[in-house]
């Protein structure tokens, strides 16, 4: 009887973007359990709806084309992009606007392009996007860190209100647009920045709240470096796009533009450096065209929070480089050995 010697490596694909996902969702931990610390439960209960309707989606589209569904809905993929989705929402979204997300989010950013590993756009973004421009009321009012507020959502109130249970009259004292809509409107209306920043919606580097997030996101990224999770070109070459840029239009007139230290510590730069560019389907895939990737990312970040039309960027960012993702790795291929 012959033998069949099969050749490393012995450990299944699946088994390693099981705990490549897994190794992301402990990373995603610490900024949100401080997300859910610093500005209530509306976080976990967007990020559990998110979960339950990734996967409903996942599996009957894998149904309809005739797909295994279980390896796909126990990979944690779907997780993933679903948490991640959740945590751009407002924390007060209705359940209705995390599922038209997630529709859009696993058909038209994953299934479209057949699967995962197929998709040239992150599908968490594509989701955050479409809600973004079609429901702008819903997706640019957020609650007040608990610190500031003097009346807070209990978990009850949050479900009553995600599911329009309830009409809660005290949520306009509770809501207000974030930090870097602050600082958009009240240059717009030409305030100098450092009266803007006397709002106590500010704390000493970033948005009150938002500083510890980041800090936990920056966290987070370390761990899945350590881990190997990801390389170190996508999250360095976009933090460093970012503060490259804001650093020159601060030092040029610091009353215009905002410190570096505010750009990295609010809003999403720091979980899209670590968590959302480094989408290991839809980035650059050479080391070089890595960073190039980053840096294009990071500079359009600043690019579109100062002068486009969207306080935060980070998402559309996303998106448009993943659209230069095949030009990038083009011209960016290692030379082959031996070549002269």
């Amino acid at each position: 009887m012959t033998s069949v010697i099969v050749s490393s490596p012995f450990v299944a694909p699946g088994n390693k973007l099981k705990r490549l996902m897994l190794h992301v969702i402990v990373a995603l931990l610490p900024g949100t359990v401080a997300y859910a610390w610093l500005f209530g439960p509306g976080v976990i209960v967007n990020i559990i709806l998110a979960i339950v309707f990734a996967l409903v989606f996942e599996g009957a589209i894998l149904r309809l084309r005739a797909k295994p569904v279980m390896p796909h809905l126990t990979d944690f993929s779907a997780v993933v992009a679903a948490w991640l989705f959740a945590l751009c929402l407002p924390m007060h979204a209705p359940w209705w606007l995390v599922g038209v997300g997630m529709g859009f989010a696993m058909i038209a950013g994953k299934h479209l392009y057949g699967g995962l590993g197929f998709n040239p756009f992150n599908p968490a973004m594509v989701g955050y996007v479409v809600l973004l421009i079609s429901f702008p009321r819903e997706m640019t009012t957020w609650y007040l860190p608990l610190s500031l507020s003097d009346t807070t959502l209990s978990l009850a109130d949050t479900l009553a209100y995600s599911f329009g249970g309830a009409d809660i009259g005290q949520w306009d004292a509770l809501s207000t647009a974030t930090p870097l809509d602050q600082i958009r409107t009240g240059l717009g209306q030409n305030i100098p920045l450092d009266e803007i920043r006397q709002s106590p919606l500010f704390g000493a580097y970033g948005g009150a709240g938002w500083e510890w997030i980041a800090l936990c996101w920056f966290v987070g990224g370390i761990y899945l470096l350590a881990t190997g999770t990801i390389r170190w070109h996508i999250p360095v070459s976009l933090l460093a796009g970012v503060l490259t840029l804001s650093l020159i239009f601060y030092l040029l007139d610091p009353q215009h533009y905002a410190a570096p230290l505010f750009h990295l510590m609010s809003g999403a730069v720091v979980i899209g450096a670590f968590f959302i560019a480094t989408d290991p389907v839809s980035a650059a895939t050479t080391d070089m065209g890595r960073i190039y990737y980053g840096l294009m990312i990071g500079m359009l970040i600043y690019v579109i929070r100062v002068w486009g039309g969207y306080p935060d960027g980070v998402a559309f960012a996303v998106l448009l480089a993943n659209m230069c993702v095949p030009l990038i790795d083009y011209y960016t291929q290692p030379r082959v050995y031996g070549e002269q």
